[in-house]
């Protein structure tokens, strides 16, 4: 089973010109597809697409199985893939880190006892335990990039979509980030302009140019592979 199938996305913003054109978009389990393409492509429409917080003009989007039209649709599916925002300013905006990071679990049912304890488990894990107690506000830009990576997989998700993650961060914590992803089962589609990174991650690439998703050329692929 796909875990997701876009067939002939159309999306366009008010005012503008259409951003996906016919897109189409494959995920199966053990996937770590690399999305490439230049600034204002559509890369990170589509992830919204793909959880529902956008909704395609035309086209459709099969996830898990489950075709989803209307937006009840897509509670099951924001569950179960978790969208890592370009921004993290956009997905923290508790007092601290470790409450950040329990909000989600404590929605899905966890105890406060249970989440607090996946919270500090979680961090362990991630070598951000020193990270806990922080106000969230306060954290650098790479810092807060991967307490909103930390945020999502609290949640446990099957799918990752991660948008430009190596955006803020330093030598030493996109190295933690690449460590991290690496250690992961997690299906993923990866946003991102970093060739190195995408190396390190990714095990095919997928180029948005003029609307729609195609193999990349003969120079890309060496790219990727070199």
């Amino acid at each position: 089973m796909s875990l997701f199938e876009l067939a002939n996305i159309q999306f366009g913003y008010v005012g503008r010109p259409p951003v996906l054109n016919g897109a189409n978009l494959s995920l199966q389990a053990g996937d770590r597809l690399c999305i490439t393409g230049h600034n204002g492509a559509g890369k990170s429409t589509l992830l919204r697409i793909m959880v529902g917080l956008l909704k395609p003009h035309k086209g459709t989007v099969k996830a898990f199985g489950k075709p989803c039209v209307q937006d009840k649709d897509f509670y099951p599916v924001r569950q179960r893939a978790g969208l890592v925002f370009q921004d993290a300013d956009d997905q923290l905006f508790c007092p601290t880190v470790a409450e950040d990071i329990a909000f989600g679990p404590l929605n899905l049912g966890k105890t406060p006892a249970e989440a607090m304890q996946l919270v500090t488990d979680l961090l362990q894990q991630m070598q951000l335990g020193y990270l806990q107690d922080r106000v969230t506000h306060k954290l650098s830009g790479g810092e807060k990039r991967l307490v909103a990576l930390a945020s999502v997989l609290a949640m446990e998700p099957e799918v990752l979509l991660l948008d430009e993650p190596t955006n803020a961060l330093d030598e030493a914590n996109e190295a933690l980030l690449i460590d991290i992803l690496q250690q992961l089962p997690q299906a993923m589609v990866l946003v991102s302009h970093d060739p190195h990174f995408r190396r390190k991650i990714g095990n095919r690439t997928l180029r948005l140019s003029e609307g729609k998703l195609t193999e990349p050329n003969a120079a890309c692929r060496h790219a990727v592979a070199s």
